[in-house]
């Protein structure tokens, strides 16, 4: 238990802020879309604050209590729906998904949580990235309501494109109350007018 705490505390998972801030100074990123899965499930192993457990190679999950979860994953997909690719040995996208019903989930945790697992490079190439794509528009917003369907809704999020990658948040935030899922992706920027379009037509 004193293990996944201190894993927890380093994503911003601490289940009190007496746990202190979440470390700015994360490690420089060394495995990432275009890499071979070999390299990305090594740099996974010797990852500080990923810290995965026995038999984990390229998904790593951390959970503190039912209410708390923490899951790391590269794949050789690209975002969102699965889609065929020619060689399965390629990693095209890793995604960070936080849930907290404690402690909710804002868009700077997942920020924090970027910068934390891959360091100051990819934190400034996403603060610095272009967005090119925010939903739901307020046409979605309409239609949903009359629609009476509040998922359409309470499911936020952007597309951003930098030099290097391409990173697409997502929050779940209901119209009242907290939010308390969200998820952060690293990709492969060839994949951005796929992931784009899904989204405008999801």
């Amino acid at each position: 238990m004193k293990r996944l705490a201190n894993g927890f505390r380093s994503l911003g998972l601490s289940l009190c802020a007496s746990l202190g801030l979440l470390s700015m100074a994360g490690p420089a990123a060394q495995a990432l879309p275009g890499q071979l899965n070999e390299e990305v499930e090594a740099w996974i192993q010797a990852h500080p604050t990923l810290r995965p457990a026995s038999g984990e190679k390229l998904l790593v999950r951390k959970s503190n209590t039912p209410a708390q979860r923490f899951t790391f994953q590269a794949s050789v997909f690209p975002p969102g729906r699965v889609a065929p690719v020619d060689s399965k040995g390629i990693i095209r996208s890793e995604r960070l998904q936080l849930f907290d019903m404690v402690n909710g989930i804002n868009r700077n945790r997942l920020e924090e949580s970027l910068r934390a697992i891959y360091g100051l490079d990819i934190y400034q190439d996403y603060a610095q990235a272009e967005p090119v794509f925010s939903y739901p528009t307020p046409y979605e917003v309409r239609e949903a309501r009359d629609r009476q369907t509040p998922l359409q809704m309470a499911l936020q999020g952007e597309i951003r494109v930098g030099n290097r990658f391409g990173y697409w948040l997502e929050i779940a935030q209901p119209a009242d109350g907290k939010a308390y899922s969200g998820h952060l992706v690293v990709f492969a920027k060839e994949y951005l007018d796929k992931l784009e379009t899904e989204l405008r037509n999801r």
